[in-house]
């Protein structure tokens, strides 16, 4: 019978989550790989809001697997699943992000006229309205990885990923007010203009594509030594 990983497919199993950790821990270790392609983006997203940085948050994402992986018995239930992922992953990056020493303070935002980013001022029409769907999204990610480290992580999980204010909070260990006022400041950051031209857009930055997937889930399965499904 041969082994091989799922790919793309897999995150489209009719399985939930908490199905896949219950086989998981029965010893199914190959189903781990749905849960991977399931949270690749997510955790990608996450985990470049916090460090603007590709490759680091690929490492990010990897020891956050691992971390899940070999603490799936610490897994209680009392949260979804993937909040509890993603908390790793927040967890881990924003350690990463101290011993680098890029924290950020939240900075204050006056909430007035929302002109803190200069660079985002636009006084008239300019010539990315009329750029194609590629070159807004490339201005959008631009736009966000402007932001300071906590408005971006809490726009990119709510606004990029769409996890509610609850989960938000509990993956930053943050009130849900403060989740409710950085998301606040982080828009009038972005400005009005800006994300009213973005649109649907802002779905599409930060794409993990899926060579990248790939190259995640391989090297994740090969840290832990676990063999793909058989199929």
């Amino acid at each position: 019978m041969n082994r091989r990983l799922l790919g793309q497919d897999a995150k489209n199993l009719p399985i939930s989550d908490e199905e896949v950790v219950q086989r998981l821990r029965a010893g199914e270790t190959g189903l781990f790989e749905v849960i991977m392609r399931r949270y690749n983006q997510r955790l990608y997203r996450v985990a470049r809001a916090i460090l603007r940085d590709d490759a680091e948050a690929e490492d990010v994402m990897q020891q956050a697997y691992v971390n899940a992986y070999r603490h799936l018995d610490q897994f209680a239930g009392r949260a979804l699943f993937s909040t509890w992922l993603t908390k790793i992953a927040v967890h881990e990056a924003l350690a990463r992000a101290r011993r680098k020493g890029r924290f950020e303070e939240p900075e204050a935002v006056d909430d007035s006229n929302g002109d803190a980013m200069s660079g985002l001022k636009s006084s008239g029409p300019d010539p990315e309205r009329q750029a194609f769907a590629g070159e807004l999204r490339a201005l959008i990610e631009s736009a966000i990885e402007a932001l300071p480290e906590h408005y971006r992580a809490v726009f990119v999980m709510r606004e990029v990923e769409g996890l509610s204010t609850a989960e938000t909070a509990e993956c930053l260990e943050e009130s849900e007010d403060v989740v409710k006022t950085r998301l606040h400041r982080a828009r009038m950051l972005l400005r009005r203009e800006l994300m009213a031209r973005a649109g649907s857009e802002a779905g599409d930055a930060f794409r993990f594509h899926a060579t990248r997937c790939d190259r995640v889930v391989a090297a994740v399965f090969a840290r832990l030594g676990l063999s793909p499904v058989a199929h």
